[in-house]
């Protein structure tokens, strides 16, 4: 039996840094069935409106588009299923904590396939951005940018 070489999946939401300000990340593993992992090691993923939430004691992550495996049977997965998260008991009283206190919110940034082959999700706390701070960070990426370009010459 031979081991597949294992590609570097790592999906971003790089929507997740313009719309919030990231306080503190988490990671976590999720609770997946083998179709999905089969396509997310193919890297069709989306996770662009997926936010995680707490239910009965334990953390889920919505919204987490997986799409199905095209070599899938009648078993495939559901795309767009709620998937648990699997983190210890401290840190879902932690982040429970953060939540209903300051109401920061849990949101996806990344979705990753670490060295043992198994997906991980990191989280983020976050806070909703105002329509002048996404400007903001318009011009200071638009600066940075600039600033590149005048030393590349």
């Amino acid at each position: 039996m031979g081991h597949k070489v294992q590609q570097n999946i790592s999906i971003k939401n790089r929507k997740a840094t313009f719309e919030y300000e990231l306080i503190e990340r988490f990671v976590a593993g999720m609770q997946l069935v083998g179709t999905e992992i089969k396509s997310i090691r193919n890297g069709k993923v989306n996770l662009t409106d997926s936010y995680c939430q707490l239910i009965r004691g334990e953390m889920y992550v919505i919204n987490l588009h997986i799409a199905e495996y095209e070599m899938g049977t009648c078993n495939n997965h559901i795309a767009k299923r709620d998937r648990k998260l699997l983190l210890n008991k401290k840190e879902i009283v932690k982040l429970e904590k953060k939540v209903k206190e300051s109401g920061l919110t849990l949101i996806c940034t990344k979705l990753f396939v670490n060295a043992k082959g198994f997906a991980k999700l990191e989280i983020a706390l976050a806070r909703g951005k105002k329509t002048y701070d996404k400007r903001e960070s318009l011009k200071t990426n638009d600066a940075k940018r600039e600033m590149d370009r005048a030393m590349k010459f």
